[in-house]
């Protein structure tokens, strides 16, 4: 790969002269310059090194971004709406998976901090976990110092901006569906037990029960995704056969839940949570609450992008039930 060095002696200038016709300096220089050096470019294939340019000019052009899984459909959806935003803003977006292991998501905040990106969006749930609660607040604490900016997607142990889903609302409006349509026996297939977006939607769920005098729902805990929704679902209704209807935290764990009662033949009542795009295709298509997630995805990133507030912002985003064929009444 051709060098600045390579650029400036088949040009014949300096390579300080190169450098600035390159990297587009104010300082004047001669057409003639201007011409040998754009020319010694092209005939090398010169590509400037991105990393210094960066520290030249003291600019950050690239953004980081902390998911759990991009493979997700929840995760790829607001990942889409964060690349839109800052690609429309010329940059460049490093995505990092930490496949829900905390140590993982502290040691990739450290590394973009190292990068000098200019940005950091933490896209996963928080975890009930003050020990590393208190270490990502002193990580992000210290980036920010050094000028860097953050926003978080979902409920974290710190103060800042945020994109904040109502997923408690969110939980109460999928249980106040099942229990209008009649049901009684309600089984609720949770996430992951050590993040706040399980605690939340549960935590609706259960209170729509209240609110209908109704038993609490029984709760048995997955990986938000299908094949662990499709096991929690053989699991739930052998423990408790008497169940009419399913709740499941995230729509990829109500597909499993639709696979597995097909499979045996069991017709329940089952309501995801976020709409993904596959919830109308599945057959039935699939009742689920609604959340935004490529627009929470560019509110998180233009508010990382945009200048610092006095105060942190926290945008909250509400959360509706789209009705579809997966929900009905019991069967006598």
């Amino acid at each position: 790969m051709a060098t600045l060095d390579d650029v400036a002696r088949r040009a014949g200038v300096s390579t300080a002269t190169a450098s600035r016709i390159i990297n587009g300096s104010s300082k004047p220089v001669s057409a003639q310059l201007r011409d040998r050096v754009e020319a010694a470019v092209a005939d090398l294939h010169y590509v400037p090194n991105a990393h210094a340019r960066q520290l030249a000019r003291s600019e950050r052009t690239a953004v980081g971004v902390v998911v759990h899984d991009v493979s997700d459909p929840y995760f790829a959806e607001i990942t889409r709406g964060l690349q839109r935003v800052a690609t429309t803003d010329g940059r460049l977006v490093i995505i990092c998976n930490t496949y829900r292991d905390p140590a993982r998501e502290l040691d990739y905040v450290e590394l973009l901090r190292a990068h000098q990106v200019a940005a950091m969006v933490l896209a996963g749930s928080g975890y009930h976990d003050p020990g590393f609660a208190r270490a990502l607040r002193g990580k992000l604490r210290a980036y920010e110092l050094s000028g860097g900016r953050v926003a978080v997607i979902g409920r974290h142990d710190r103060t800042g901006d945020a994109v904040v889903p109502d997923n408690e609302s969110g939980g109460f409006l999928a249980g106040e569906h099942l229990y209008a349509l009649g049901h009684r026996d309600i089984g609720v297939i949770a996430g992951p037990r050590n993040l706040t977006t399980t605690t939340d939607r549960l935590t609706g769920i259960r209170r729509a029960a209240r609110a209908h005098r109704r038993p609490p729902p029984k709760v048995v805990y997955a990986d938000f995704d299908r094949d662990s929704g499709a096991a929690a679902t053989a699991d739930l209704l052998a423990a408790h056969p008497r169940v009419t209807a399913i709740a499941a935290l995230n729509d990829s764990m109500a597909v499993g839940a639709l696979a597995h009662l097909r499979a045996v033949g069991r017709r329940v009542s089952v309501i995801g949570f976020d709409d993904m795009p596959i919830a109308r295709d599945v057959t039935p298509a699939l009742t689920t609450i609604r959340l935004p997630l490529a627009d929470m995805g560019a509110l998180a990133m233009s508010l990382a992008l945009s200048a610092p507030s006095p105060s942190p912002r926290v945008e909250r985003v509400p959360a509706e039930l789209v009705r579809r064929e997966s929900t009905f009444p019991p069967e006598e």
